[in-house]
């Protein structure tokens, strides 16, 4: 476990100097608000799809892969749905837009900006393989029911507004793609494959700016905060991979989702809680704060769950 501890930390850490680039851009104002907002646009309709893209043409077709697939899809599914009643049960607080942040940064991780990068890292293709299948069923939760309940209204929620979704068009290429085993050829997949290399460094950047516009410190002194967080980064993790293990779910499946499952709180909190009025403060500070901690807690969880797999 000490190998698969370190080999883990040193990827994580690649991926806090690059946040800790974004925290220096965003104090000497190199990155500012609008920026953050254009190069989060670059990578939800550009960089994210291409990766997904990406992924699914370099792994080869081989019998049990759609199996795993199919498993990856299930467990990710089951880990995301499963989360929304535990956390309505534990956040019953009176103040309606900051109990809605406890429970979304706890229910919902960064599995597409902090997971997919990590996932490549320590398992390469077959790790964002099935990173896309968990970022896709992400998607499908946060754009119907996350949708409608940071709204508080249905109207917001429209089939066209998912399908839409750039994760979930991704997904459908490469699945397409995969299936009916068309290989790009070199003039589509060397555009794609050098906008999917912007999946990691732009991320980063950005929660690095986001960390730089934060009061860490008031946060740091919020009993509902340090709750959310620690569901959000150890027990969700940890008892979603013991769960997956006892129903015999191993190797890459087990650990891509364990990465995903482990990530900190999403992004989209953020832009929803903007979006509905909610306590954007609050949201801010909470992904800020877990994408800080999470240099402790995912090598950790993730080393674990090299350990079992």
């Amino acid at each position: 476990m000490i190998d698969n501890l370190i080999i883990v930390s040193t990827q994580v850490i690649v991926l806090f100097i690059l946040i800790a680039l974004g925290f220096i851009c965003g104090k000497t104002g190199l990155i500012k608000d609008n920026g953050a907002k254009y190069l989060t646009d670059i990578v939800l309709y550009l960089a994210t799809p291409c990766i997904m893209i990406k992924a699914f043409q370099e792994v080869e077709y081989e019998d049990g892969l759609l199996i795993n697939l199919g498993i990856a899809a299930l467990c990710s599914f089951l880990i995301q749905f499963l989360s929304i009643p535990l956390c309505k049960l534990i956040f019953r607080d009176k103040n309606e837009n900051r109990r809605k942040i406890l429970q979304f940064t706890a229910i919902f991780s960064n599995c597409g900006f902090m997971s997919l990068p990590l996932q490549n890292a320590v398992l390469g293709s077959k790790g964002v393989f099935y990173g896309s299948v968990f970022v896709a069923m992400f998607n499908i939760i946060i754009w119907s029911y996350g949708l409608i309940d940071m709204s508080g209204d249905k109207k917001f929620f429209t089939p066209k507004k998912l399908i839409l979704n750039p994760g979930i068009l991704g997904v459908i290429v490469a699945v397409l793609l995969f299936f009916l085993k068309i290989k790009l050829p070199t003039i589509f997949i060397e555009p794609i494959n050098y906008l999917a290399g912007l999946n990691t460094p732009v991320p980063m950047l950005v929660i690095g700016f986001y960390l730089s516009q934060t009061n860490l410190a008031k946060i740091f002194k919020d009993l509902g905060a340090y709750i959310s967080m620690g569901l959000r980064l150890v027990a969700i993790p940890l008892v979603s991979l013991l769960v997956m293990w006892l129903c015999k779910v191993s190797g890459d499946v087990l650990v891509a989702c364990t990465i995903a499952t482990a990530a900190p709180a999403a992004a989209t909190t953020t832009m929803f809680s903007t979006k509905f009025g909610r306590d954007t403060d609050l949201s801010v500070g909470i992904v800020s704060a877990t994408s800080l901690l999470s240099i402790i807690t995912m090598p950790v969880i993730i080393a674990f769950a090299q350990t079992l797999a």
